[in-house]
């Protein structure tokens, strides 16, 4: 039976540990979206202060996190960042419902 090297241990090991981490603290999907149709938008649709002469911004989208997306549409997240849990090992859920 052969034995793995303890440098091999150690890196697999902190390669599981890097995945867990970055999973946890990692950012819920962002897409461009018109809020009263839900159908998916080019990204500048959402960027704001847009630079345009006479100060008014032109974006007609707002960011939508999480959910995924069927025929232009989506569905399953929010518009509340902070409302779409990103989950991953060893992350806990925040409470309130």
């Amino acid at each position: 039976m052969r034995r793995l090297r303890s440098s091999t241990v150690v890196l697999g090991g902190m390669g599981v540990l890097a995945a867990t981490i970055t999973a946890c603290g990692s950012e819920p999907d962002k897409r461009c979206v018109d809020p009263l149709t839900r159908e998916s938008l080019p990204s500048y649709e959402c960027r704001s202060g847009g630079g345009d002469d006479d100060g008014s911004s032109t974006t007609r989208g707002s960011y939508y996190y999480g959910g995924s997306i069927r025929d232009n549409k989506v569905s399953g997240g929010s518009f509340d960042k902070k409302a779409v849990d990103t989950g991953g090992f060893g992350c806990s859920g925040s409470g309130g419902g």
